[in-house]
């Protein structure tokens, strides 16, 4: 198994932690993983993302130039990375603030409410764990429950009271993924 992925969207969006929380759940399964995020002025509002290889096999290099699979959450990272995406590929996005919706008749797309989710909880700060919880549902790259224990890992203590609410929000993205093409 190898899984080639991009996640892009505006800095603020939790693109970045996503990254990390797949990249240590595999270090938990013993595969091989590579994390090269972006940094700049992303994180006031540009759009920032994170290439995350994880693998069975050694990873030869972290610079890709396609992508078995893209979470796209905004306009700017669709038309970007959507044509980097490999024939038989897969694209999950988030509709919310999405103009144009992508469009690819060789990938698989699933689209998430994940905005709409978070913010129905009251809880907006959970809308990346919607979108984790919907590709380990589309594509079960970690499990679910290494996922959730690199929530101790990743998170600082300060943060672990909002550790439940995260592991609802990943359990609930499961269900609200749907495949659109």
């Amino acid at each position: 198994m190898k899984e080639e992925l991009i996640i892009s969207g505006f800095g603020g969006q939790g693109v970045l932690s996503m990254g990390k929380l797949l990249a240590y759940a595999g270090l938990m399964e013993g595969k091989e993983v590579s994390w090269l995020p972006a940094y700049g002025p992303e994180q006031r509002g540009g759009t920032a993302n994170v290439t995350v290889i994880v693998s069975d096999n050694r990873i030869s290099s972290p610079i890709l130039s396609s992508y078995s699979t893209a979470i796209l959450l905004n306009q700017p990272s669709i038309e970007r990375f959507t044509p980097q995406i490999r024939p038989g590929g897969t694209l999950i996005y988030d509709p919310y603030g999405i103009v144009e919706p992508p469009r690819r008749d060789d990938i698989n797309i699933y689209e998430i409410s994940a905005m709409d989710a978070a913010t129905e909880a009251k809880n907006i700060k959970t809308f990346n764990m919607y979108i984790l919880g919907g590709l380990i549902k589309a594509r079960p790259i970690v499990t679910i429950e290494n996922l959730r224990k690199a929530l101790y890992k990743t998170l600082p203590e300060r943060h672990h009271a909002q550790i439940p609410a995260n592991e609802a929000a990943i359990l609930q993205g499961t269900q609200i993924i749907r495949k659109i093409q």
